[in-house]
């Protein structure tokens, strides 16, 4: 059995994790890989946070309670003993925020964009699916970018590489494209 390539993507809101995803795959053509969004791992609950400026109190979509991380790390393991694919690629806020999933990466990337952009792409992104303006920027001022500097930002000095999120590389792209292939490469075949 051959172990497969862990790449964890990891980033600010709206900064590019899923857009990396997305183009790592395209360019691993030919590779089986499995993409694996953190997202998917919400607990339907969440915790409640309270602004620390204006003191109310939301719903925190951006603190490692919640996501079930249990089953996150479960579902990722499983998929590294199925031998399946060559590469898992998992996304997500937190992915390089915690321990146990770091231990479990062969790359760890960190998708850096300045937060005036980030809060524009979400402020269009959330618009688009329904919501109001003030609604996702009180969200985003008084939560997001909190829960930004306590958990997302320190994550990046886990990263291997640190990728441009408002610029997006071709060169950054075929570089860690070419890393993966290599890695691939290398593997041992299995028998036919």
């Amino acid at each position: 059995m051959t172990k497969p390539v862990v790449i964890g993507i990891a980033g600010g809101s709206a900064s590019g994790k899923t857009t990396l995803a997305e183009r790592l795959e395209q360019a691993l053509a030919g590779v089986r890989v499995l993409v694996i969004h953190m997202d998917h791992y919400f607990f339907k609950e969440r915790p409640h946070m309270v602004a620390p400026i204006t003191r109310l109190e939301y719903e925190d979509h951006n603190h490692p309670t919640s996501f079930d991380l249990v089953q996150l790390i479960s579902d990722l393991d499983a998929a590294i003993a199925a031998s399946e694919v060559q590469v898992i690629i998992l996304e997500g806020l937190l992915v390089l925020q915690n321990d146990d999933l770091r231990q479990r990466l062969d790359l760890k990337l960190f998708v850096d964009a300045q937060a005036d952009e980030r809060i524009v792409r979400r402020t269009r992104r959330n618009m688009a699916r329904g919501l109001g303006f003030d609604e996702i920027t009180n969200f985003y001022l008084d939560c997001v970018r909190y829960r930004h500097q306590e958990y997302v930002e320190p994550s990046r000095w886990h990263a291997d590489l640190v990728m441009n999120g408002s610029q997006f590389s071709e060169l950054g792209l075929d570089i860690v494209a070419a890393w993966v292939h290599r890695q691939v490469a290398s593997q041992p075949q299995e028998p036919a």
